[in-house]
């Protein structure tokens, strides 16, 4: 992947902050190193995962408690917050303080929903949500709905899944394990009948096929952002499912439910951690549909891409990193180019689609996407 710059030779280079040198946060600065306009300094607790990012000539510092978090927020143009989501509220409140831009990658339903109140005397952008779902797919689906004089349907799965799956389950863990087990947690929103509602996680089961790959999909939290209070009162029907591979669901709900597993879920993680292997040769599979009036006409649109991993500067990202923190980064960009509110809440429904996938950035979805069209 080739990211161009935009720097010129008199232009300020814009101080950010990355909060987190896992594997999201590493690949954010890649992107951002490799773009040349950004002056990156990236925190974490962990000195081996910083000595990882500073081998790439990316200044780095250790940090502990929020009073060492507060030195590197102040004074900075943004925070890109890359930790775990129970610190999105605490993080994104010090940049309000600060009047610092803050975006994350939270999929947490009630840290957005705090963030979203601190937004309204904030001077500055809170923008969470900024990954791949929620995030990205929040931009299509809204793309999508803009497109129809009357919504009926909007429909939207995404899955992180194995090139090469093995075990029953199917899966390799690919990102935040904190993250997953709170997709397959939590209440997940909804508009079933034009009306706002949660449904459970792990149900609406269904099975497809794309490109000739078999998949199912479920209801998981989350993956909607804030797309059904934007769509409350549009549509008869809107939902967010993960994409898996046969079996999967089957086998989580015997976990959580049946051997009640949710009620533990340091211990859940514990095991998935220990039994379930990670892997770099991930793909990202996304596939949207819509439906409705559009001059009278009974139209149906869809999308859909198929990503994988890549090399940026002789480092290989794997297709989580490299959509999340596509996804992240150019939601910065678009902010810092003024192509987006400059104050407040911003949600991923503020993004064309059109604009994030001629960013930068956002090129890295672009490549294997397509769309289809049909009247019924």
């Amino acid at each position: 992947m080739t990211i161009l710059s935009t720097t010129s030779s008199t232009a300020a280079r814009r101080a950010i902050t990355i909060l987190g040198a896992g594997h999201i946060g590493f690949a954010m600065a890649l992107l951002l190193q490799q773009a040349g306009d950004y002056d990156i300094l990236v925190v974490d607790r962990d000195p081996a995962r910083l000595a990882e990012v500073a081998a790439l000539g990316v200044s780095t510092r250790l940090a502990t408690d929020d009073a060492s978090l507060k030195a590197v927020i102040d004074g900075r143009f943004a925070v890109l917050n890359a930790l775990p989501f129970h610190r999105a509220v605490s993080v994104a409140t010090l940049c309000a303080t600060a009047g610092v831009h803050y975006f994350d990658l939270t999929e947490d339903v009630a840290s957005t929903q705090a963030i979203r109140a601190l937004g309204a005397s904030a001077r500055s952008v809170l923008m969470p949500q900024c990954g791949l779902a929620p995030g990205f797919i929040g931009v299509v689906g809204n793309d999508l709905a803009r497109s129809f004089d009357t919504l009926h349907t909007l429909r939207m799965r995404v899955g992180a899944l194995p090139r090469y799956p093995q075990g029953a389950l199917r899966y390799n863990l690919t990102w935040s394990t904190e993250g997953l087990l709170n997709e397959y947690c939590n209440p997940c929103e909804a508009i079933v009948d034009g009306v706002r509602t949660t449904v459970p996680a792990l149900e609406g089961l269904e099975t497809f096929a794309l490109d000739g790959v078999e998949y199912e999909a479920f209801n998981t939290s989350g993956g909607l952002g804030t797309l059904t209070e934007t769509l409350s009162g549009k549509a008869r029907q809107v939902d967010y499912q993960s994409i898996r591979y046969p079996g999967h669901c089957a086998i989580l709900k015997l976990l959580l439910n049946d051997l009640r597993l949710r009620d533990r879920r340091d211990l859940l993680k514990d095991i998935l951690e220990t039994a379930v292997p990670t892997t770099d040769q991930d793909v990202i599979v996304i596939f949207a549909t819509a439906a409705g009036l559009r001059g009278g006409r009974l139209v149906q649109e869809s999308y859909s891409a198929r990503i994988v991993g890549s090399q940026v500067a002789g480092h290989t990202l794997s297709a989580i990193q490299l959509t999340t923190a596509a996804g992240i980064c150019t939601a910065l960009d678009l902010v810092a180019q003024g192509r987006l509110p400059q104050q407040g809440f911003v949600g991923q429904e503020s993004v064309r689609l059109r604009d994030f996938l001629a960013n930068r950035f956002g090129a890295a979805y672009a490549a294997e996407a397509g769309w289809t069209a049909m009247a019924a």
